[in-house]
This record gives structure tokens, sequence and C-alpha cells, in this order.
């Protein structure tokens, strides 16, 4: 048996904020942005070549609204891992990403962690082999 994580939901507050953010900030590709009625649109962003993408959910009511930016409780929770670390940090400090701290080489990799434009906190990792 073979199996992936096809998606995962990223409660946002703007379809077209996000979007612009994911591609232009971390330079995500847009895999889909489709309509689904009543304002509602399908949208997938993922950097490139991934397997696994971001479906970006545009908050619905006040409880979904109150989520974005906390899903994780303030902890990492996501992991974009990178072939070159030094690279990617520069480029992504050149575009404006928000990083929490300097860079880290731990016993596994590199690491910084940064936040998106919601607050959500991220490791951006090159993993040693």
């Amino acid at each position: 048996m073979s199996s992936h994580i096809g998606a995962f939901a990223l409660v946002v507050d703007d379809y077209d904020r996000a979007i612009a953010y994911y591609t232009g900030m971390l330079g995500f590709e847009l895999r889909e942005d489709s309509p689904r009625g009543d304002g509602k649109r399908w949208v997938l962003v993922a950097p490139p070549g991934a397997q696994t993408a971001i479906l970006l959910a545009q908050a619905a009511n006040d409880v979904q609204q109150a989520c974005i930016g906390k899903q994780t409780g303030g902890r990492v929770g996501y992991f974009l891992h990178t072939d070159d670390f030094a690279r990617d940090h520069a480029l992504f400090l050149e575009r404006g990403v928000k990083f929490c701290e300097s860079p880290r080489h731990e016993p596994y990799g590199s690491v910084a962690v940064f936040e998106d434009l919601y607050g959500n906190r991220w490791d951006l990792l090159e993993r040693r082999a």
C-alpha cells in the first residue's frame, strides 16, 4: 500500500492575500484556484515539486477567524525542507519574510523559525544526510 498526505488546510483571512504571500514571498506554486460557490474557492499552493499542498481555506465564521495564525497553539507547526538552507534563507530575508531567530546548525541540520503572514510558525530546514 502506498499513501501520502495530499493537502492540509490552513485557515486564512483572504484568498488573494494568502495566495500573494505564499507565491510571492515563499515562492510556492499556485496549483489550483477553483470557485466552489457562495464566494468559496478551492485554493491549493505548494513548493515547486512538492507532493503535499496547502489548502488555503478562507475563514467562514468568527470561530474560524479566531483560529487564524493560532492553528498550532504558538508552536512550530509547519516544516519547509530545502536542499540549500543558505540560499533560501537569504532569498526569504530579501523578500521580507519575518524570521524569529538567527539560523542554527543542529546535529539534524540547519534551521531557522519564521512566521508566515498570519503568525503561523514554520521551520526552514535543510536536513543533514
